[in-house]
């Protein structure tokens, strides 16, 4: 649960209700693990960005192909971080645990709330 007053969770259009399943299962895994090893606040560019760039082979990759499928070149990635960016949001959103959330800049960052969870 994210805690907070700006909640909003957007449906991301444009892939299947499964690969949607496929990557919110994917992004639940990379919070547990941020969890565990980080104590810190994070970003979706924190778990996919950077270092881990690399999407294909990872069930984020449709999102990029959806982006890229539609004409966009430059912009298909950007667009894809956003639709992952939503897509967290939903997880954390779901999550049994509970989340700080803050806006830096134009980014949407989370902390979990060890003290307020379970």
């Amino acid at each position: 649960m994210i805690l907070g007053t700006d909640t909003e969770v957007r449906k991301v259009t444009g892939i299947s209700e499964i690969e949607e399943r496929d990557i919110c299962k994917f992004l639940q895994g990379l919070v547990y693990s941020w969890c565990k090893n980080n104590k810190g606040w994070f970003a979706m560019r924190d778990l996919m960005g950077g270092d881990n760039f690399f999407w294909e082979g990872t069930p984020l990759y449709v999102l990029y192909e959806k982006h890229k499928s539609q004409g966009k070149r430059e912009q298909a990635v950007q667009d894809a971080g956003k639709d992952a960016g939503w897509l967290l949001k939903k997880v954390l959103f779901e999550d049994k645990r509970n989340f700080e959330t803050k806006k830096d800049g134009l980014v949407r960052q989370y902390k979990w709330d060890e003290d307020s969870s379970y």
